[in-house]
């Protein structure tokens, strides 16, 4: 057995392939970890995803976006100083929502 570094580690050296390393290389890109990070989640049993794609990302920035908007009204509506187009405002932005989610299921 290895002998652990000052914080308890053990490092490990491993000889690979070129074809495995660009495997291992290309799955870690793919999952948005680094090549360490990718080996421990193996070695874990964790899940590894896909990083998401950039319209994903992009979507869930104006979900985000939409969702301030609409905590502010719910704010302004609670603290009584909200108007009827308040309200409908904050239901348009919903629509909003639901309706990129809708288009990005789609695809």
């Amino acid at each position: 057995m290895s002998k652990a570094d000052k914080k308890g580690r053990h490092h490990l050296h491993i000889e690979l392939t070129p074809a495995q390393y660009r495997h291992l290389t290309e799955q870690a890109n793919a999952s948005g970890l680094s090549k360490r990070a990718y080996l421990v989640r193996l070695l874990e049993g964790k899940p590894i995803r896909a990083r998401p794609s950039r319209e994903i990302q992009d979507l869930r920035w104006e979900v985000h976006k939409i969702g301030v908007n609409i905590n502010q009204i719910a704010r302004s509506v609670n603290a009584g100083i909200a108007k009827a187009a308040d309200a409908k405002r904050g239901l348009y932005m919903l629509d909003q929502v639901y309706e990129l989610m809708y288009e990005v299921m789609r695809k």
